[in-house]
């Protein structure tokens, strides 16, 4: 079948999966069965996840239905771009799936990849609808002379696509990267005679950082063809799974919205950063979407430290900012970072609110011990602890008083949360 066969049939099945579940040209309603199917077949999918009882999701209703009518009446590619909703009451699992914990929540599919970022812009129908087109905009730069690539935006990383056309299943694959990794890297492409000198072996991508471009990594070395693994790659290079926050770039990402697993640490200490990426990398790869992974200089981040209690005697810190309070990993860093599935643990305990409910109203039934492997002997002081009733803990000898975490210190530099937006924890 030829490339443009497969896209018309695409079109024609996402048109069928639209019909079926959109009477009227409201926006599409997702389910399990065929959540996959609809934003997979579509470009840009602006989701609406919701709660019938939450009054703000009421309001937003009929107008998020009203822009997925008019987008579907002025795009020319009926199905590239998809309004859709989630009743998370209904479809718990898919909204677990994607860690929605407020009401309502509009995120932006790529691909069927869900970005970080939400649309926290104004809520009316032309608003929502020029957003939509926004996303849609061409994500790949042609270049008509390689002398070009030498005015690169140093600031800037960037994705280079040498192509003989932009018929071949390496080129399709390469597009639909750049559709969905646009906003961390510039893509650009040269085609047919003006990238001929670089197409000796064949067609090719590369990976330019104007800090690294001598590395010798930074050519694409598998089929263009396999998208799984040239998203891959150039996810590693776009986005690394754990950054560095700086007070240069902390409003951005607190612009992305994502609560911060932030690892504090002094500048002399390489060994605990290094051991917190490789920790991420081997079970908590999976949360990228969800959490920003980060590192930072605990000596130049002093006031968060005060705020939780600590100073830079006390490096290293572990620590989430949920934009809302921030919680101290409850255990040694060194020894836990060490120990698999501690720190998967306190992500998980994040987005089921357990963090947030244990300060407000006591632990929870102690789960299943994970022995933390010391070689100070100074394990975590309840690793030996049975479970114990939520009845019982104020009976305990030496119970603690239950307080409020800390606030966050990063919220401030977010968007403004007058948002029509009922968060979980308001509940």
């Amino acid at each position: 079948m030829k490339g443009d066969e497969m896209q018309l049939l695409l079109a024609l099945i996402l048109m069928t999966l639209v019909g079926k579940h959109n009477v009227g040209g409201e926006a599409v309603s997702l389910n399990l069965e065929n959540a996959d199917s609809v934003l997979k077949s579509s470009d840009i999918a602006v989701v609406n996840f919701y709660a019938d009882w939450c009054r703000f999701s009421q309001i937003l209703a009929p107008t998020f239905d009203e822009a997925g009518k008019k987008i579907q009446e002025e795009i020319s590619a009926p199905g590239s771009i998809v309004f859709a909703k989630v009743d998370c009451d209904r479809e718990g699992t898919l909204a677990a799936r994607y860690r929605i914990n407020k009401y309502p929540t509009l995120k932006i599919f790529r691909g069927g990849v869900m970005m970080k970022k939400e649309y926290r812009g104004q809520r009316s129908v032309d608003a929502l609808v020029q957003f939509a087109k926004d996303e849609a905009r061409p994500a790949i730069q042609d270049v008509d002379s390689l002398d070009q690539l030498k005015t690169f935006d140093t600031k800037k990383l960037h994705i280079i696509g040498y192509f003989d056309n932009r018929e071949s299943d390496g080129y399709r694959s390469f597009a639909r990267v750049a559709s969905i990794l646009r906003d961390d890297c510039q893509f650009h492409s040269a085609i047919g005679p003006v990238s001929a000198s670089e197409r000796l072996n064949g067609d090719r991508v590369n990976f330019y950082s104007p800090t690294d471009a001598a590395s010798p990594n930074n050519q694409y070395a598998l089929a263009l063809n396999d998208f799984d693994s040239l998203y891959k790659w150039t996810t590693e290079k776009c986005t690394p799974l754990v950054r560095e926050i700086t007070f240069e770039n902390a409003e951005e990402l607190t612009e992305e919205g994502l609560p911060f697993v932030i690892l504090f640490h002094h500048p002399d200490d390489t060994s605990t950063p290094s051991d917190f990426k490789n920790r991420v990398q081997q079970e908590a790869a999976s949360e990228k979407a969800s959490v920003n992974f980060l590192v930072a200089d605990g000596l130049k981040f002093a006031h968060p430290l005060h705020h939780l209690g600590k100073s830079s005697k006390d490096l290293p810190i572990l620590a989430i900012d949920s934009f809302r309070h921030m919680y101290v990993f409850p255990h040694p860093v060194k020894d836990g970072l060490n120990t698999p599935g501690l720190l998967k643990r306190f992500i998980e305990d994040l987005h089921s609110g357990k963090l947030h409910r244990e300060f407000h109203h006591g632990p929870d039934p102690t789960p299943p011990a994970i022995e933390v492997v010391s070689s100070n002997n100074q394990g975590d002081g309840d690793s030996n602890t049975k479970n114990i009733p939520r009845d019982d803990v104020k009976s305990r000898p030496q119970a603690q008083k239950i307080t409020s975490p800390p606030e966050s210190t990063f919220r401030k530099l977010g968007p403004s949360r007058n948002r029509y937006t009922i968060l979980r924890d308001e509940l």
